[in-house]
């Protein structure tokens, strides 16, 4: 085992692996259960059940093959599951048109399948052919060093969300958790008490890492989950009565979608999507998005955990751009949306992971979730919230490094930095940096030939922006 994944080599332990993979998992258990809620709109009535428990089944069957595959063939500690964001976008352009026009709910979702399939193949043949990794490596240096902070701000964003320590509001978009009124409400057991929990975590990771305690974010996870379930007076529940119902339709509906004739025609040539022409937007939407959502968390993830070449690049990056597109293709067949590297690998690698070993135990967990559906729902969010916000205050540290003297790289850095959060996406934050570092240089006179491929990547997400909402 330790030669295989080379965890002594890489400064790592058995144990510690163990304690990252678990982390990371728990950090993104909430994918289970968000995916077939976005792709359904959350609702399970009728059809929208059917493809509700068709997609969980899919969802956790190409976690486990695409974090298996990350253990296994890039041997690096990241987990891979459905892309937010993608999973609601294929909502948007898939099943709601269904839904409005009165089409066939099932004929929507399995269309879809079908353009995620082909987004898939389009990965694979770019990933395969070595495109994929020159891309990633075209980044200026800038936007190379500005992606893994903006990648923590995003994270941090999460956590903070996920648990309500920011909360809406209609004036300023966002506010701090409102504990006076929580209280004078009755709602601060609901509302306060888990930001306060995890507000309360993120201090005990901070005291414990002081002390050089191993584990502390798994440690810290335990311990908020227990106290929450202590403070509330409450137990987790279990409801197993939806497993069997789950897997029927999976089987029904969900592996056959991308191998019946009809989902293919209308994909490309019905009613559903609009035609060839859209169906090739959609198809380099997924793309794109996807592409450097993933190409963020590679370098973001990698950074942190010193799994950087001495050009700043992930190491095994072919391998892992590989593994992201095999995952899509393999979630597209088994009924589900894109499959991406998961940005909260970042939880994992903040633990000491470093090898595939933690990604084999991030793939064991979400293995056992087939069979013990309500497991990814006993940990709440204010025990998970504390180890993302941990991740993005370790991940700005790598913001230190962009030469924020000269506004080529201090700007396009910035909107890099800033628009990942604030957009709410990866891969917009590295689209606008792009467009940024594009314009100043071209208007500065300092526009060489190896800019061409990141002028490339910028006119894409130009596009992008202007001819699709995600």
């Amino acid at each position: 085992m330790n030669k295989f994944f080379g965890i002594k080599e890489r400064g790592s332990t058995v144990r510690t692996e163990i304690i990252a993979g678990l982390t990371t998992f728990f950090a993104m258990a909430y994918i289970v259960i968000t995916n077939p809620n976005q792709i359904t709109s959350f609702s399970t009535d009728g059809d929208l059940g059917r493809i509700w428990n068709a997609v969980y089944v899919a969802s956790l069957l190409v976690a486990v093959v695409g974090t298996l595959l990350m253990a296994f063939y890039a041997k690096m500690p990241f987990a891979q599951a459905c892309g937010m964001g993608l999973n609601s976008f294929f909502f948007v352009s898939f099943i709601l048109p269904a839904l409005l026009s009165g089409k066939d709910l099932i004929d929507g979702y399995q269309a879809g399948l079908v353009i995620i399939l082909v987004s898939g193949l389009v990965f694979l043949v770019l990933s395969v052919t070595g495109l994929r990794t020159k891309v990633a490596k075209a980044l200026p240096d800038c936007l190379k060093k500005a992606i893994p902070a903006g990648i923590g701000l995003f994270i941090a964003f999460i956590g903070f969300q996920n648990v309500g320590i920011i909360q809406p509001n209609q004036y300023t978009l966002v506010q701090f958790v409102d504990i006076h009124g929580a209280i004078v409400n009755g709602e601060f057991m609901a509302v306060a008490l888990p930001a306060l929990l995890a507000l309360l975590g993120l201090l005990v990771i901070g005291v414990l890492e002081k002390f050089k305690v191993k584990g502390s974010v798994l440690i810290t996870i335990g311990g908020i989950t227990v106290l929450y379930y202590l403070l509330t007076w409450q137990l987790p529940s279990f409801d197993f009565s939806q497993i069997g119902a789950a897997f029927k339709d999976f089987g029904q509906i969900g592996i056959t979608g991308v191998f019946q004739a009809q989902s293919w025609k209308d994909a490309f040539t019905g009613e559903l999507i609009g035609g060839v022409l859209s169906a090739i937007m959609l198809v380099v939407t997924f793309c794109l998005v996807d592409m450097f959502d993933t190409i963020g968390t590679l370098y973001g993830a990698a950074s942190q955990a010193n799994l950087l070449d001495e050009n700043g690049d992930p190491i095994n990056v072919e391998k892992c751009m590989t593994c992201d597109s095999v995952g899509t293709v393999t979630g597209a067949i088994l009924g589900t949306s894109t499959c991406t590297t998961f940005v909260e690998s970042s939880a994992g690698v903040a633990a000491g992971g470093r090898t595939g070993l933690a990604s084999v135990v991030t793939a064991a967990c979400f293995a056992a979730c087939l069979f013990l559906t309500p497991l990814a729902s006993i940990v709440p969010a204010c025990a998970t919230a504390p180890a993302l916000i941990y991740v993005g205050v370790l991940m700005l540290k790598g913001f230190a490094n962009v030469d924020m003297k000269d506004l080529r790289s201090a700007i396009p850095a910035f909107l890099a930095l800033i628009m990942m959060p604030m957009t709410y996406s990866i891969s917009n934050g590295i689209g606008i940096g792009a467009i940024a570092y594009v314009l100043i240089t071209l208007f500065t006179g300092k526009y060489k030939k190896n800019d061409i491929m990141v002028t490339i990547i910028a006119v894409l997400f130009a596009a992008k922006f202007l001819l699709i909402t995600i």
